[in-house]
């Protein structure tokens, strides 16, 4: 057996679906031939509690597996079998650029989220992000998705990422230890959990804009109660950021 069968829904009498379901092993096998396609994950949530309880458990967890398996595997090597915050958030993350809304979190021009779907993580990359008091934290960051030429914003990255293991993790003791204050209205949006501004918190080193190849002073970023990291940076001239980068490797 693949997955635990549950044939109807147990949610809502009104459910248009009430008379039966699929059988989860028939939906687990018909999602994998369709090569867990997030898209139509997501549709399928919509139809009833019954469909997004099986996506939340089993496909999007499935469609993570199979974007990013090695990341994954570490991400869930402390012996969990979940993640922080959601399969469904980790997948929206890996693939969903949440640009920033008009008053949103970032002081940049409006820009609307969208899909990204080739978009690589490093855990490499994530120790650029990281103050050396918390260098023995792991971190997953994106690639900069780039918004070029927004007027006054000039070129405009905005970069996503996930802690492993963030409720033992030091930066996660060090924000606590500093006392730093919630976003008051703001929201993580992967999983509407409350957010930490990193650049309030002072532990955002030259060295993540260096690796994003950024104007110094440049980044906003924020983690969330979960471990979701979103953040934006005011991209060097592509000239500017290949010196960076070689400084970066001196």
């Amino acid at each position: 057996m693949l997955v635990p069968k549950q044939y109807r829904c147990t949610h809502s009498a009104s459910c248009i679906c009430i008379k039966g379901h699929l059988s989860e092993d028939a939906i687990y096998l018909v999602f994998r031939h369709l090569n867990w396609n997030p898209r139509l994950i997501a549709l399928m949530s919509c139809v009833c509690k019954w469909f997004d309880e099986i996506a939340k458990r089993i496909l999007w967890k499935e469609f993570c597996r199979s974007r990013a398996p090695k990341m994954m595997l570490d991400l869930q090597s402390c012996g969990s079998h979940s993640v922080d915050g959601s399969w469904k958030a980790l997948g929206k993350l890996l693939i969903y650029c949440s640009g920033c809304s008009h008053r949103g979190l970032f002081d940049v021009t409006r820009i609307p989220g969208h899909f990204a779907y080739r978009t690589r993580f490093s855990r490499t990359s994530g120790k650029s992000f990281l103050i050396p008091q918390c260098r023995t934290d792991d971190l997953y960051v994106s690639d900069p998705c780039e918004h070029l030429d927004q007027g006054d914003d000039g070129d405009v990255g905005f970069f996503r990422g996930v802690f492993k293991s963030f409720p033992i993790s030091s930066v996660r003791k060090m924000l606590i230890d500093r006392q730093v204050i919630l976003h008051p209205t703001e929201v993580c949006p992967y999983c509407k959990a409350k957010l930490w501004n990193m650049l309030q918190a002072k532990m955002i080193p030259r060295s993540a804009c260096i690796r994003l190849g950024a104007y110094d002073d440049s980044i906003e970023c924020f983690v969330c109660l979960n471990g979701h990291m979103v953040g934006t940076c005011t991209l060097l001239p592509l000239s500017d950021s290949e010196e960076a980068s070689d400084l970066e490797q001196c």
